[in-house]
């Protein structure tokens, strides 16, 4: 998401920082040139106007103009005014009080409303431990009702049993009866969509609102629908109240101009962002975490928050005590794999690391296989436990057999074996280091070290050796065991 906004940008405050001092005709052109990637990125009119006549009267204060650094000056204007265009202080769920509380669903149909409904009550299942049952109000779309019984019993989640003719507002009725007999926390109540807003999608909603008095009542809009999801998110703000918005398929939005825009417009909080199609891709919304995504700061409290969500952290720890003996096979190897595409592969870490903006571009140039990390690990799988700890073991027959049972070739698994032996190799000379005291903290802070090879990518300050021979992804603050990377990820 934003990632053409994110480019747009970019060259804008490339060109500024290059400036040793700025003019009032700069920052003119500078906020001319911002105007039009907004505008580009399908925000509102309305929106950009305030936007940049906010950043521009900061912009072009003597403070600015005289700093040491006014390109940098310009950034931090535009990153906080950017953080008050999309935060408010109510973008948590409202679950203080007496429960069960009800959750209203609203919104167009094929906006994701049905999966956004299991993944939120899944969220909330697992990470605020409550007890959550879910109800399906919707007797229009065939097989609508059956879907959402099926995502619960794949996320753990209670749906409410179906009785077929029920009507919804009888259906909100009854789930809330069973949430309070049966001590549930939250109920949600997944409401019918329509193809467009139309007055019956309307009055069948406000009448379940009438009924189950939610505590929250949630919008569930396409972001790749552009300005049209902020109409849609207007009718239903001005027709049935909202209380929160959740942007889906965010993933597939390189414009982002709906969450700038229904911000504004509704004055309504963004709370989450569905990333993808797993049950576990949605995020909560922070408003200074993505100004820091779209200006190409990355989002690194994020990345550490799935960092820990995901790493195993007993294997984890595990293999940091091996790489301290200079220890590191196969095994190791595909846990690390396994733990990196579980945070969402190459390109999902780098989507939140700051500075990257440019090697991911040099990493479509160079055709970077996204399908990488799953045949490394099909290779390793395709091994006897004995031949990942003793990998030298492994002759021309051997790799034939691992080839032909993971479906790849020879030069795959020598590729593989290749980029072991280099990252077995920088565990002995760390581990060398740590013993004679030129590693601080033994262990601690691998990311300078691991992926320092020769051939990185050029431009690749933050990640060096991205992608050449003997480079790795350096894993700078991660938890134990994410340190480095495999290196050198193969091409298509």
């Amino acid at each position: 998401m934003f990632e053409s906004l994110s480019d747009r940008l970019g060259g804008v405050f490339d060109a500024l920082k290059r400036r040793g001092s700025l003019k009032a005709s700069d920052v003119d052109a500078a906020m001319r040139d911002i105007r039009i990637a907004l505008l580009e990125a399908d925000v509102a009119l309305p929106v950009v106007k305030e936007f940049i006549n906010g950043v521009k009267e900061k912009a072009v204060g003597e403070q600015v103009l005289k700093s040491v650094t006014p390109g940098q000056q310009v950034v931090k204007i535009v990153h906080d005014a950017l953080v008050d265009l999309l935060h408010t202080d109510d973008q948590d769920l409202n679950l203080i009080g007496e429960p069960p509380f009800a959750i209203l669903m609203v919104g167009l149909q094929g906006s994701g409303k049905t999966t956004t409904t299991a993944k939120l009550a899944k969220r909330l299942s697992e990470k605020e431990k409550k007890k959550v049952l879910m109800a399906s109000l919707d007797v229009y779309r065939p097989a609508a009702q059956e879907q959402l019984k099926i995502l619960g019993e794949q996320t753990g989640v209670a749906t409410l049993p179906i009785v077929a003719g029920q009507q919804p507002v009888d259906i909100a009725k009854r789930a809330l009866n069973a949430a309070r007999l049966g001590g549930y926390d939250i109920v949600f109540l997944d409401t019918a969509g329509r193809l467009h807003v139309d007055e019956q999608l309307m009055a069948e909603v406000a009448a379940v609102r009438d009924t189950a008095a939610p505590r929250e009542t949630l919008l569930v809009a396409d972001s790749m629908t552009g300005q049209d999801a902020v109409t849609v998110a207007k009718s239903f703000q001005d027709r049935v109240g909202l209380s929160g918005i959740v942007l889906t398929r965010v993933d597939g939005d390189a414009r982002g101009g709906a969450a700038l825009s229904m911000r504004h417009v509704t004055g309504k909080p963004i709370k989450f962002l569905g990333t993808g199609e797993k049950m576990d891709e949605v995020e909560a919304f922070r408003a200074d975490r993505v100004a820091g995504r779209i200006l190409g700061m990355g989002d690194v409290v994020s990345l550490v928050e799935k960092a820990a969500e995901t790493i195993e952290q007993a294997e984890a720890e595990k293999i940091a005590r091996k790489m301290q003996k200079g220890e590191y096979d196969l095994e190791d190897m595909a846990s690390q794999l396994k733990q990196m595409r579980k945070m969402g592969g190459l390109e999902g870490l780098m989507g939140m690391l700051p500075g990257v903006a440019k090697i991911k571009k040099q990493m479509a140039g160079a055709n970077i296989d996204p399908k990488a990390l799953l045949r490394q690990e099909a290779i390793i799988s395709s091994m006897t436990p004995q031949e990942r700890r003793q990998p030298k073991m492994l002759h021309a027959s051997r790799k034939r057999r691992i080839a032909a049972g993971s479906g790849t070739s020879v030069q795959d698994v020598n590729k593989l074996l290749k980029q072991h032996q280099t990252m077995a190799k920088m565990m002995k000379q760390v581990s060398k280091l740590g013993k004679q005291g030129k590693l601080p903290g033994g262990m601690g802070d691998m990311g300078a070290l691991l992926g320092g090879g020769p051939g990185g990518m050029p431009g690749g300050g933050q990640l060096p050796g991205l992608g050449g021979p003997g480079g790795g992804l350096g894993g700078g603050g991660l938890p134990p065991g994410m340190g480095g990377f495999p290196p050198g990820f193969p091409k298509k």
